[in-house]
């Protein structure tokens, strides 16, 4: 999915979200005001990641090299961006929350 627009917004006493949307798929994450912790900690139950199909490897180092201007941080840089084998071309992106997604280049 490239996302087609995004946005972030707080809504008033419940949560902030995060939306990406391209054409009628959509993801949306929201950060409920009842947290328990101010981390996301991928190791624990529940979500890890997501993965994003991300078009070519150009494609992969562009949006890696724009994704600073948004709050997210390379994982992995001394592996990247083969972190996830010898034959996966992908980056592994975490935000300050601690979310992490995975843009994966066409092979």
């Amino acid at each position: 999915m490239v996302a087609r627009s995004a946005r972030v917004r707080d809504l008033p006493g419940l949560a902030r979200r995060a939306e990406l949307a391209a054409g009628e798929t959509y993801v949306v994450v929201e950060q409920s005001p009842a947290l328990t912790s101010d981390r996301h900690e991928r190791l624990r139950p529940g979500l890890n990641h997501l993965a994003f199909h991300a078009g070519s490897r150009e494609r992969v180092d562009e949006l890696v090299k724009e994704a600073v201007a948004y709050g997210w941080t390379l994982m992995f840089p001394d592996r990247h961006p083969y972190a996830g084998g010898d034959t996966h071309y992908a980056a592994y992106l975490e935000n300050e929350d601690g979310f992490e997604v995975e843009l994966v280049a066409a092979s």
